[in-house]
C-alpha cells in the first residue's frame, strides 16, 4: 500500500496549475478598470444628487456602488488567483477606462438616473465585448463574469425604472 499511496502522492504532485493567457488578464483588467470607475462614478452622483425622491435615490445609488465595488473585487481576486497583478490605482483607471466621464457639480434625479443607467450599461458592454475570449480561455472566470452581468442589469433596471412611465 505504500508504495501506490506514493505513485499516487507523485502523480498528483505532477499536475500542474492552469495557465492563463495573457489576453485573459488583460480582458479582466478592463472589466477591472471599468467597475471601479462605476463605483467611483455613483458615489460621485450618490453626493451630488438633488431633486424629487432623493432620498430614495440616494439610498439606491449606495446599492449599485456596493455592487460595483463587490464586483471589482471578485475579478481582482480572481486575477491573483491566476497568478496576474491587477491594477486599479486612480491613474490607470483614469487612463483605460471606457466608461464615459460624469460632469462635475449637481445632478439632478432625472438626470442621475439616466447618467448611471448609461454608465451601467457602459460596463456590462466591456464585460459583454470580452465574454467569449475569456470563456474560450477559462470558463470557470466566465461563470464570474455571467454573475456579475446578472447584478448590473439587475440595477440598471431598478434604476432606470425611476424614470420609466406605464
Amino acid at each position: 500500500m505504500t508504495t501506490s499511496l506514493s505513485a499516487n502522492r507523485r502523480n498528483a504532485g505532477d499536475v500542474h496549475a492552469f495557465r492563463a493567457p495573457a489576453s485573459l488578464f488583460q480582458d479582466l483588467q478592463q472589466v477591472l478598470v471599468d467597475l471601479i470607475e462605476l463605483h467611483l462614478q455613483g458615489k460621485q452622483a450618490h453626493w451630488n444628487l438633488v431633486g424629487t425622491n432623493f432620498r430614495d435615490l440616494h439610498l439606491q445609488l449606495d446599492g449599485i456602488v456596493d455592487a460595483a465595488r463587490e464586483a471589482s473585487d471578485t475579478i481582482a481576486e480572481r486575477m491573483r488567483a491566476l497568478d496576474a497583478v491587477p491594477d486599479g490605482r486612480s491613474d490607470t483607471v483614469v487612463a483605460t477606462t471606457t466608461v464615459p466621464a460624469v460632469p462635475p457639480g449637481l445632478v439632478g434625479a432625472t438626470e442621475t438616473v439616466d447618467m448611471i443607467t448609461d454608465r451601467i450599461y457602459a460596463v456590462v458592454g466591456t464585460i459583454r465585448t470580452v465574454h467569449d475570449d475569456v470563456d474560450a480561455a477559462d470558463p470557470s472566470t466566465a461563470d464570474l463574469l455571467h454573475a456579475i452581468i446578472d447584478q448590473l442589469e439587475k440595477e440598471a433596471w431598478l434604476l432606470k425604472s425611476e424614470n420609466g412611465t406605464a
